[in-house]
């Protein structure tokens, strides 16, 4: 077996491919430039796309190029693929706004000083936006039987649910082959990545191209992640993870990683970490909570720097063990509306701890809301800031969650 392809089942990253064996044979003969397509949906990508950056991480480990497509054209359709209903469009200025800033999350974990190695960016508005409608349906269209479109599970789950799906999104899966068709014809693209949903694109697109001009290329696919708890990668009850250091803080970054559930731990060294296989066999059996150190230190230093995360453990223990507010936790600043007095509910809502009043009257009733660490009881507390030092406290929700509040 291939280095990079044992690597990658090792690392947990394999689902399917569509020629185990060919492809192992091709990448042992020769590196090869390999794509993974993000839809440019949002202004950063969320932990949830992580695991593909990881793929590409590898493949440049291994001496292969990766190329980066950033949907400019398909976000303007919108992919079905695990969606319930139909997604929210977005203006053109939004579209590349998002993309300029999700560039900057794959520069920070991708190599760009090696001219043969560093990434390959398109945007696939590139060719979308100059197709020809009627040459488009001659010249792909053909290729693809409304039978076997029906047949994908992105398409199939949303009619037999009898939720709408667009002719707009029902297209998605005959531009996302022609991607790989372009890729494979510009950039001499011989493998796509994907998640599992992606799995009847990625073969349309592949079939494409052996019926386009005869080559073989290959796809393979990732397992889709869910935590122990059986919640989706990537997002929290407070919100989204993000990747980009403006959107989330290293400290919450941090604690992300380091309340992974005991049975994640190792999966996700292997999976979000740079640590060998054979480093990850070594400490395996360590104690529970020093591996879940390992795993937010090694996450967050890839992100954020190495300062960054050990400055997160280092608050993490001031906060949890010492019982102090640690300098190295997130700071709010709000703005005097009354005085230097804020009703406990809207404070917690502008610290971003919690996001409605109904969550945080639960929080209180369940004594989950504090500030200096004296539990709050009554949700229609009015909190006066003269009382705390530099009219500055800290609130905290749960036993994770810390913000430093100041009123200026």
């Amino acid at each position: 077996m291939n280095k990079f392809l044992n690597e990658f089942i090792d690392r947990g990253f394999f689902y399917q491919c569509t020629n185990k064996e060919e492809l192992s044979n091709i990448l042992d003969k020769k590196k090869i430039n390999a794509y993974i397509g993000f839809d440019s949906t949002a202004p950063s990508l969320h932990v949830g796309s992580l695991l593909q950056i990881m793929c590409l991480r590898l493949l440049q480990r291994h001496g292969h190029r990766p190329i980066v497509l950033l949907g400019g054209g398909t976000t303007r359709i919108g992919d079905p693929s695990g969606k319930e209903k139909t997604r929210k469009i977005l203006s053109e200025d939004e579209i590349e706004r998002n993309i300029k800033n999700i560039k900057k999350v794959f520069n920070i974990f991708l190599k760009t000083d090696n001219p043969s190695l560093k990434p390959i960016y398109v945007n696939n508005f590139e060719w979308l936006g100059k197709l020809n409608y009627i040459n488009f349906l001659r010249e792909v269209g053909k290729h693809f039987t409304i039978n076997k479109m029906l047949s994908f599970d992105s398409v199939k789950l949303r009619l037999e649910r009898e939720q709408s799906l667009s002719y707009m999104e029902f297209n998605y899966m005959i531009l996302q082959a022609y991607d790989f068709l372009e890729l494979n014809k510009k950039k001499n693209c011989l493998l796509q990545i994907g998640g599992s949903d992606q799995w009847g694109n990625i073969v349309n697109g592949v079939e494409l191209i052996k019926r386009h001009n005869g080559k073989h290329v290959f796809g393979l696919t990732t397992p889709l992640i869910t935590l122990a708890s059986g919640a989706k990668m990537g997002k929290t009850e407070e919100g989204a993870v993000w990747l980009d250091p403006k959107l989330l803080s290293a400290y919450d970054y941090w604690q992300f990683w380091r309340n992974t559930d005991d049975n994640d731990v190792i999966r996700f060294i292997k999976m979000y970490t740079d640590k060998s296989i054979n480093e990850i066999e070594n400490i395996k059996n360590q104690d529970i909570n020093k591996l879940k150190i390992i795993l937010a230190n090694e996450a967050t230093a890839m992100l954020h720097g190495k300062t960054a995360a050990l400055n997160a453990e280092k608050t993490a223990k001031e906060t949890f063990i010492d019982g102090i507010a640690g300098k190295n936790l997130p700071v709010i600043n709000l703005k005097k509306k009354q005085g230097n007095k804020i009703n406990i509910l809207e404070l917690v809502l502008a610290s971003k701890l919690l996001m409605s009043k109904g969550e945080v009257r639960r929080a209180i009733k369940n004594n989950g809301i504090k500030i200096n660490d004296t539990t709050i009881v009554d949700d229609k507390l009015i909190v006066d800031f003269n009382q705390y030092d530099k009219n500055t406290c800290k609130l905290s929700f749960g036993k994770k969650k810390h913000i430093v509040v100041k009123l200026i």
